[in-house]
């Protein structure tokens, strides 16, 4: 869960960036100055621990080997990431998030056939 300051900095850059796209639109920033306020205000993956791994896997009812297969990883690291030997990082955090906000759907290929 957020707290205050998180809320309050997510609201301050929502503002910034909704500002910035409605002045790229009229022309008032052009799209280099426009790709530099979408990275800044992108939202910064969270981290996910051993047992918030183990929750996700177990919320969705699959083994270590399929979560393994679907962010493209060894079975071997997630065994690791949920001992905490390792922390997942860079694209298998992402995925991992990615699982947890929009479901297994999206990475199994059945999202488009269900929406």
């Amino acid at each position: 869960m957020k707290n205050r300051m998180q809320t309050k900095k997510s609201k301050i850059l929502s503002t910034v960036h909704e500002t910035a796209k409605a002045l790229h639109k009229v022309g008032l920033i052009d799209k280099k100055a426009m790709d530099k306020y979408d990275i800044l205000c992108i939202e910064a993956v969270p981290e996910y621990p051993p047992q918030k791994i183990r929750a996700l896997r177990k919320r969705y009812n699959i083994s270590q080997a399929v979560l393994a297969g679907l962010i493209n990883t060894s079975l071997s690291t997630v065994s690791k990431w949920e001992i905490g030997e390792k922390n997942p990082s860079g694209p298998s955090l992402k995925l991992l998030n990615i699982l947890d906000k929009k479901g297994i759907e999206v990475l199994t290929g059945d999202y488009q056939r269900t929406h």
